[in-house]
């Protein structure tokens, strides 16, 4: 059977985006999707998307890894799949659609920024290394000195792997700031199980993670990632950190078909 397919990319985190309105994808076939994403055998993709019908929202997303497995929730797919969902005529310019994590509203501009509601956040777990949070998928985030050369993928799979966060994992962000509302992250994605050139919940979390740890006091954060730049914006009030929206680009690559 073939099936059409779309690659998508938010600041270098890309995707395979696939219109399964009409239930046609073998969901299960995680050996599939891990070929589909494999970039030597495959189409070559941080994750796959599928878009689905809710029957109380615009859409359903369903995300996986490169490894093939379902995942929790992706913020650069996820603003990809509202520009995706833009493309296909499923929305105009505003979406609330339904995810792993739950409900989330988007809006496209003008310019093609697709700003993205994240969850809200509360539970943020505070140690001298370290800083942990959910924002839709675990993450570690952690301060380092000479970011530009540190060794993300060795450091980020000892960690990811290691007795902190069992067998589970997390995702691993190491740190650096720049200015008082600007920080460079890098960030080893567990599923992809190597360093991506961006992580949309990482951003998120380093975003709320710098400013719980006082090392910026604003509530709209830029944040330099390896494939461009994303904004981190949010409300805070009582270390309960709400509105927090994922703003940058998610562009459409090229479409093509494929033979599963």
């Amino acid at each position: 059977m073939q099936i059409e397919f779309y690659k998508y990319q938010g600041t270098g985190n890309d995707f395979v985006m696939i219109d399964n309105r009409q239930e046609i994808f073998p969901k299960e076939d995680t050996k599939l999707i891990a070929r589909l994403c494999d970039r030597r055998f495959g189409i070559g993709a941080d994750g796959l998307i599928l878009l689905e019908n809710d029957p109380e929202t615009d859409f359903k997303m369903v995300y996986y890894n490169s490894d093939g497995n379902q995942s929790s929730m992706c913020g650069n797919g996820g603003r990809c799949l509202v520009a995706f969902a833009k493309k296909l005529n499923v929305i105009d310019d505003n979406t609330t659609f339904i995810a792993t994590d739950g409900l989330h509203h988007a809006a496209v501009a003008d310019n093609g920024i697709v700003s993205l509601q994240m969850i809200d956040v509360a539970d943020v777990k505070i140690t001298p290394e370290y800083v942990f949070m959910n924002t839709g998928s675990p993450h570690h985030i952690q301060l380092v000195d000479d970011l530009e050369h540190y060794n993300v993928k060795e450091n980020g799979a000892s960690i990811r792997y290691g007795e902190l966060y069992g067998k589970q994992g997390s995702n691993i962000n190491f740190v650096k700031k720049i200015d008082e509302t600007t920080f460079s992250l890098r960030t080893y994605e567990r599923g992809v199980e190597d360093e991506t050139l961006a992580c949309g919940t990482g951003a998120t979390a380093v975003a709320i993670a710098m400013n719980v740890l006082g090392e910026t006091k604003a509530n709209s954060i830029d944040l330099n990632v390896e494939g461009g730049k994303l904004v981190v914006s949010f409300d805070k009030k009582d270390g309960h950190f709400t509105n927090v929206f994922l703003k940058g680009p998610a562009e459409f690559v090229f479409k093509g078909t494929i033979e599963i």
